[in-house]
């Protein structure tokens, strides 16, 4: 069953899921990516194709083990990936651990990390595809961030709208916007998914690589 080289990933939009499938790509060139934001097709999805990993999304916990379990009647063996936020209730692990997950990314987990779980549940299930992958590319932003910056980017990372940061950071909306556009230009970016896309995936957000930036640009 080596041609199982598909990973499904059923998650609604966001920003993290973009940057999460991008960083799977360029990881594993050689699977295939496949998409959905409705949870309740995956016992149907998963029939009709073999998969090497599910990876589920969360936000609607109970609408999300509703499917897994309906799923884990026919596909006990396929090794799952939860999306979850970065603090997990009691309730929820307890849900995990009984819907038989075993691993959970949060949606501000740095690429490093991504890579290193998605790696091990691809071993899992086929060692000699799950080592098939490229060594990560990391590069520094052109022109290196300020604190304030890095602090925006991870809550843009996190979906989070301008209103919300704002408040979160005790700051004006004007100069979260100000702050916005000098991210994008200091990335090279043209639009914000392009932005977190690269930050996800060069690992600007949550790794030494974005320390390293501030020390230079103070």
């Amino acid at each position: 069953m080596l041609g199982n080289r598909a990973i499904l990933v059923a998650a609604p939009p966001s920003l993290f899921r973009t940057g999460l499938i991008t960083t799977i790509r360029e990881t594993w060139p050689s699977y295939s990516m496949r998409v959905t934001a409705d949870s309740s097709q995956l016992p149907l999805l998963v029939q009709q194709h073999p998969h090497a990993l599910l990876i589920l999304d969360c936000i609607k916990a109970r609408e999300a083990f509703v499917s897994l379990t309906q799923l884990r009647q026919t596909h006990q063996s396929l090794p799952v990936l939860a999306l979850c936020g970065p603090h997990v209730s009691a309730t929820l692990s307890q849900q995990l651990h009984q819907a038989g997950i075993g691993a959970w990314l949060s949606y501000t987990s740095p690429p490093a990390t991504v890579r290193e779980v998605v790696k091990k549940l691809l071993q899992d299930t086929y060692p000699k595809i799950g080592t098939e992958s490229r060594p990560p590319r990391l590069l520094p932003p052109p022109t290196p961030f300020t604190q304030r910056e890095i602090e925006i980017l991870r809550l843009v990372v996190a979906d989070m709208c301008n209103l919300e940061i704002a408040s979160h950071l005790c700051l004006s909306v004007r100069t979260v916007e100000s702050h916005r556009r000098a991210l994008l230009q200091k990335a090279g970016a043209k639009t914000l998914v392009g932005l977190v896309v690269r930050a996800i995936t060069q690992g600007w957000v949550g790794s030494e690589m974005i320390t390293a930036s501030v020390m230079i640009q103070e």
